[in-house]
């Protein structure tokens, strides 16, 4: 298999030169809008390209109020915190992701609990979320939601849309109702992914995108907080732009806030990226379509969006037979110039979490011995 694999995606990438699993692709007016903004000297985090890049994220979302953060750590910590999460507070996620999400709970004081994946979506399992809560969680007096054994309150679910596909909305949706606890998307992987024809980051009062250099579209760093309100939206602003009271002059801060807004700079990438986003989700469609058919038949399984979702298929991924046949592939492959690998370690296997409270994760570990990502760069249209 990784012969053919490697001779597959070298015809479709058109180089014998190493191929990375996801380089960013500049095809549009980058240059110029990166250009206008040093010559404009307005560099940092005020300048025209941070507001129109906001703006065209809250026109295409959908969300009632995109904010710029200067990555996507960022702007998940301030999802979290402007969703109530507090120190000492349990926030219940999938040790099958990326470390930011765990980190962003870490710095705040607050403590992940792990709970098992679907195989269908690869994020958060409505059913084992729903199990972990009836074994360890009560409703109090107050009405939260309050583990049986320390008294924490479980604050947030934060499930993450793995590699753009969208999990369980609905079904997790109707879970935290229950329990009454507050649903934060860790959309970080999914700009561009729908659930049910409405994008993610959408649904809780409060997500988090990325748009590393590695992510479907990208500012270099950078992120965004997607807030339900408009007036969730102001706050959000404020508190990120160190808290300062508007002033021509004066400087007086009316909370300890937070120094996260995104540089000008990395607004006017972002803005010209989103000008192309369009052809890069119908590109990468393509691209999966071609993986698909090209796993048929064989042992190794293509990981298509679920049913329910359209997926911006961020990260193109396989589930090999075994574990051997997953080191085998990745070895194999990246000897031969094209670069594979395997998904995130799970979370509580990692020094900093591993005595964290989790429920069962058979799905996780069983996904995270197969699991291999492939080369998922968009290919172009030379008339794109």
């Amino acid at each position: 298999m990784h012969k053919k694999l490697t001779q597959y995606i070298r015809d479709i990438y058109q180089t014998k030169e190493f191929i990375p699993l996801h380089a960013p692709t500049f095809s549009g007016n980058e240059k110029e809008y990166v250009s206008n903004t040093i010559e404009s000297t307005f560099v940092s985090s005020v300048g025209k390209y941070v507001d129109e890049f906001e703006d065209k994220i809250e026109e295409y979302t959908g969300t009632g109020r995109a904010i710029a953060t200067v990555n996507g750590t960022a702007a998940l910590h301030i999802a979290l915190y402007m969703a109530g999460v507090k120190q000492n507070d349990l926030v219940i996620t999938q040790a099958l992701t990326f470390v930011a999400t765990c980190n962003a709970l870490y710095h705040m004081g607050a403590e992940a609990v792990f709970v098992d994946v679907s195989k269908v979506s690869l994020g958060l399992c409505p059913k084992a979320l729903s199990e972990y809560l009836v074994e360890s969680a009560v409703i109090n007096n107050d009405g939260l939601c309050e583990d049986k054994n320390t008294g924490q309150i479980y604050r947030a679910v934060v499930p993450m849309h793995t590699f753009g596909h969208p999990v369980e909305l609905d079904e997790l949706m109707s879970v935290c109702k229950q329990w009454n606890i507050a649903l934060v998307e860790d959309a970080a992987e999914s700009l561009g992914s729908f659930y049910k024809g409405k994008h993610t980051g959408t649904f809780g009062d409060f997500a988090a995108l990325s748009f590393n250099g590695n992510k479907i579209i990208t500012t270099g760093g950078g992120g965004m907080v997607l807030c339900k309100s408009l007036e969730s939206g102001v706050r959000t602003k404020h508190i990120t732009t160190t808290a300062k009271v508007p002033h021509a002059y004066e400087f007086f801060h009316d909370e300890a806030g937070f120094n996260y807004r995104l540089p000008n700079l990395n607004a006017a990438l972002g803005c010209a990226q989103m000008e192309v986003l369009i052809d890069f989700l119908i590109n990468k469609r393509k691209l999966a379509l071609g993986y698909n058919d090209f796993f048929k038949g064989s042992d190794f399984h293509f990981v298509k969006e679920p049913d329910y979702a359209q997926s911006n298929y961020w990260l193109n991924a396989i589930i090999c037979p075994d574990y051997d046949s997953r080191e085998t592939l990745i070895q194999k492959t990246n000897e031969q110039g094209v670069m594979t690998r395997p998904i995130w370690k799970l979370m509580h296997r990692l020094p900093m979490y591993k005595d964290s409270k989790k429920g069962q994760l058979t799905n996780s570990e069983w996904i995270e011995s197969r699991l291999v990502n492939i080369p998922s760069s968009p290919v172009m249209d030379k008339d794109q």
